[in-house]
């Protein structure tokens, strides 16, 4: 037999679960299973997985604790220890995770890898220990912790002390979070049960594997015991993304380079909070000058216009001119994902940023789509989880404000629209890292309010904040639609007075005609802008901040110069009403 022959009789096939066209397995597992036929991602083991994610010859496995193999003397078809045995000459693991010291891109970071293989992933007293263990070595070391779940539930073989396992890793997860160390979890499919019921889900950031399945029971319980007929899509990384459960849906080959955007982030307070020296050059257009505001002394009413015209640039434009690697996370974890608010982590020259801003659009269906602007609670709900961790990592918060106000419909009533306003106001008044608020266009209300209570607050040129708009005000108090450009000038909302009133502290110049003329320009007068008040504010420690911050606020409404005479007041026309 020639030698061609010989390798050929070696080579080994195998199918795509998905699609069923056959493969060579060895080119099949270097493509880490992800079908070239289909572009189905296969189930990797926990050795393929931590190969895939962790950087060549980074690895280094983490000891694990001895625990009673057998605590109940369990025995169904076969006795547990035999399943065991079974599980581990198949799998050629001891247990159901693999846990090591690891670097992703150079980052450092505690991994911890699940393997369905092995007796379904199941969460037992071994798998609950070295992921306690893990995430105690994650604390010692001051390391981010990265969970990847596949898992079927807890271990039915180890009864109640399999239940307690998910006691035990949420309190690590607990004491992860108050050391403000970053944890993700990474799922993959399928994650059902008390690990989706525990650490899976008790993550900073939660990433779903494109085509994983999450749920705490799965489809089939939910069908045979309930009798239910489940919709389309069931439990799938998409719908979960949909329902605001998961941060982010990424394939499996952009995994690694997401994961490490996320250590970087964690990884800058820890470093002393460099600033990059282009900062410290950075010379921005900023007015402090009432009288030096572009259009100051013009027609209120036409810079409603403006501020709301649909050319100008949205929060998803500006992250790409402010972010130099934006990624959006989504979801309150609770009701669903609201597309009026988008959120997520970049970095401007090294820094990282949390950026939140609200989302209008360009377009009919744009508008639409992102509801004009208008956020949910689940949108207000985001946004403070998001600055939440923001304040966890010692990562800056920007704010772009851009809405006629919060959305004003029946189910944003009954999910606590309120509610949720409120809880951002007094999170941010408290939020320990610097917070710049730029309002790029319509600063409506309450809604507007809820992103932003800044250190710094910053306007464009044509921008508007009020307290209402002018035709909600025309309507109330001139009871009259047609009064609403008296009601822009008596509300004084225009950038020269917002300034002079101190409400902001700079007002950006925009382009000749308005932002919408050149938004390239503005992009980068705003970041020139965020760039060099964050230079300033990151010099200060969480306690300066903090207390600068509740004297800017506290000052509202002691001593407001009164407008000049003869100019009707909010108050003058009520008072009329």
């Amino acid at each position: 037999m020639s030698a061609g022959a010989a390798a050929g009789a070696e080579c080994r096939w195998t199918a795509c679960p998905e699609c069923r066209v056959p493969q060579f397995e060895e080119h099949f597992r270097e493509a880490s299973r992800i079908c070239p036929v289909c572009g189905h991602s296969a189930r990797l083991g926990a050795r393929e997985r931590l190969a895939a994610l962790a950087d060549p010859g980074s690895v280094h496995a983490l000891e694990a604790a001895e625990v009673a193999h057998d605590p109940l003397g369990f025995a169904d078809t076969r006795p547990y220890p035999e399943r065991l045995r079974a599980a581990r000459q198949d799998t050629g693991l001891e247990e159901a995770v693999l846990c090591a010291e690891v670097t992703v891109h150079g980052r450092p970071a505690v991994l911890a890898v699940m393997d369905f293989a092995f007796l379904g992933g199941s969460l037992g007293c071994a798998v609950g220990e070295r992921i306690t263990a893990a995430a105690e070595h994650a604390l010692a070391t001051a390391t981010p912790l990265i969970v990847v779940s596949a898992s079927g539930g807890a271990r039915m073989q180890e009864g109640a002390l399999a239940l307690m396992q998910m006691a035990k890793t949420s309190q690590a997860m607990a004491q992860l979070d108050e050391a403000g160390l970053l944890t993700v979890s990474v799922v993959t499919d399928p994650t059902y049960g008390g690990v989706a019921a525990s650490y899976a889900t008790l993550a900073d950031v939660i990433v779903a594997e494109a085509g994983a399945h999450m749920g705490f029971a799965g489809p089939r319980v939910i069908a045979g015991t309930l009798g239910q007929t489940l919709p389309d899509g069931f439990q799938t990384a998409e719908t979960l993304l949909a329902g605001g459960l998961v941060d982010d849906v990424v394939r499996r080959g952009q995994l690694r380079p997401v994961l490490a955007r996320l250590l970087g982030a964690a990884s800058w307070a820890r470093d002393g909070r460099p600033v990059p020296a282009a900062w410290r050059e950075t010379r921005p257009e900023l007015v402090r000058d009432p009288d030096q505001v572009p259009g100051a002394g013009g027609d209120p009413w036409q810079a409603v216009a403006l501020a709301r015209d649909p050319g100008r640039p949205t929060t998803l434009d500006y992250a790409a001119c402010l972010l130099d690697d934006f990624r959006r996370l989504r979801g309150d974890r609770v009701a669903g994902d609201c597309p009026a608010v988008v959120a997520g982590l970049g970095s401007a020259d090294g820094v990282p940023i949390m950026l939140i801003g609200h989302q209008k659009g360009h377009d009919t269906r744009e508008l639409v789509a992102s509801n004009f602007g208008m956020a949910t609670p689940a949108g207000f709900r985001t946004a403070a989880r998001l600055m939440t961790l923001a304040g966890k990592l010692g990562v800056p918060v920007v704010t772009l404000i851009d809405t006629p106000g919060a959305y004003a419909g029946v189910e944003a009533e009954a999910g606590g629209q309120a509610h949720a306003i409120a809880a951002n106001l007094r999170l941010m008044a408290r939020l320990p890292v610097p917070v710049v608020a730029v309002v790029t266009g319509e600063g409506g209300s309450g809604g507007a309010l809820a992103l932003g209570v800044a250190d710094r607050v910053l306007a464009l040129s044509n921008a508007v904040y009020s307290v209402i708009s002018p035709e909600g005000c025309a309507a109330i108090l001139w009871r009259d639609a047609a009064a609403a450009p008296a009601a822009a000038a008596a509300l004084r909302l225009g950038a020269a007075d917002l300034l002079r009133h101190g409400v902001v502290d700079a007002v950006i110049p925009e382009p000749a005609g308005g932002a919408h003329h050149d938004p390239a320009l503005t992009g980068r007068l705003v970041r020139a802008a965020v760039t060099a008040t964050l230079r300033e504010l990151i010099a200060l420690d969480p306690g300066a901040l903090l207390a600068a911050r509740h004297r800017r606020y506290r000052r509202f409404g002691a001593g407001v110069p009164a407008p000049p005479p003869g100019e009707p007041t909010v108050s003058s026309e009520r008072s009329r009403a």
